[in-house]
């Protein structure tokens, strides 16, 4: 995530006027900082001398049904700050767009490392391959979690996570698709037919990569796990694979470790970072070439689809036109698979 420094939001005043009555004791004026990241949901620094928050909010304007579901969000934090997964301390969610325009929610600002490049520049190689095994860890114990212990049983639909998921993103294919692609349509084919029989059902985070991660400051340890906009119930295996892509894409694609020295860096192989994550797991995951090809397919969809609101001129990104085109390279990376 990087930081803005752009004039406070139009909403500020009816923001800070309900913080003040919503959290009691908040002293000194409302400050608002901008964090840009991702293609989702306006994130915010919210300060004032005695509290540090962050505010997410729906984007403003028409939304599709399912996107943007900030009340998943909030509700999942929520639950999960009594289990071993680091997340920041939830506050408040309010419904009432009446208030700023959209629904929001506030959350403890965590302090930490955020790292965009998976290399996590700047740390030493020791410290780099622990910060790597606590990744593994987190993910694990994430996994872990009994959703019925913390009332996230009807989060999502139990079974079918793979089958459900393929059916859904060749559908968004054929609605989002600004060009032909064989390789595309060989993986529409060829996912159902080869979906392994394990049928587990665990949390998922959907989106777990370093730049969701934040790390200690000066530690090599997870504080919080961010970006919760894509969890539900689902296959372990899926989030595993979405973390694993790092290993199977190039520098230049997104950035990805094929091409980099990760020996040198302290940076496990993949089947080390699987190693460490079944070590730290309750049930041992084996991932398959299935599973690599569904991760890279599933953001093959994601980035045609991108590049399809850049085309039509409403992509939240500036750089949405330039990760239209790896939707092409990452569909190339999955065919490679089968």
């Amino acid at each position: 995530m990087s930081m803005q420094e752009s004039p406070a939001p139009e909403f500020a005043p009816a923001l800070q006027v309900y913080l003040r009555e919503a959290i009691p004791g908040l002293e000194g004026a409302m400050r608002m900082q901008s964090i840009s990241g991702g293609q989702s949901n306006p994130t915010y620094f919210v300060s004032f001398d005695n509290r540090r928050l962050v505010m997410r909010k729906q984007p403003p304007g028409k939304l599709l049904p399912s996107a943007h579901a900030i009340d998943r969000e909030y509700r999942i934090i929520s639950a999960l700050a009594d289990t071993p997964v680091p997340v920041p301390p939830s506050i408040l969610y309010c419904n009432d767009p009446s208030h700023i325009g959209t629904p929001f929610y506030v959350m403890e600002r965590v302090d930490g490392r955020i790292f965009h490049d998976c290399t996590l520049p700047d740390v030493s190689k020791s410290e780099r391959r622990a910060m790597f095994r606590a990744m593994a860890q987190t993910l694990a114990a994430f996994h872990s979690v009994n959703v019925n212990a913390v009332g996230l049983g009807d989060y999502g639909k139990p079974g079918n996570y793979f089958a459900r998921q393929i059916s859904r993103w060749s559908k968004q294919w054929e609605l989002s698709r600004t060009r032909d692609d064989p390789n595309v349509e060989k993986l529409i084919a060829w996912l159902p037919e080869h979906i392994p029989d394990d049928d587990r059902t665990s949390l998922v985070h959907g989106d777990y990569r370093t730049g969701n991660i934040m790390f200690h400051p000066t530690e090599p340890r997870v504080v919080a796990v961010l970006d919760w906009e894509l969890s539900t119930l689902g296959h372990p295996l899926a989030d595993v694979a979405h973390n694993a892509i790092a290993w199977l894409t190039a520098y230049d694609e997104y950035g990805g470790l094929i091409g980099i020295d990760i020996d040198s860096l302290g940076i496990p192989s993949l089947d080390d970072y699987i190693a460490d994550y079944n070590a730290a797991a309750g049930e041992p995951i084996e991932l398959t070439n299935f599973h690599k090809a569904f991760a890279l397919f599933r953001w093959t969809i994601i980035f045609e689809g991108i590049a399809a609101r850049a085309k039509a001129g409403n992509a939240a990104a500036e750089n949405a036109s330039e990760a239209g085109k790896l939707a092409a390279i990452f569909a190339r990376r999955a065919a490679a698979f089968i």
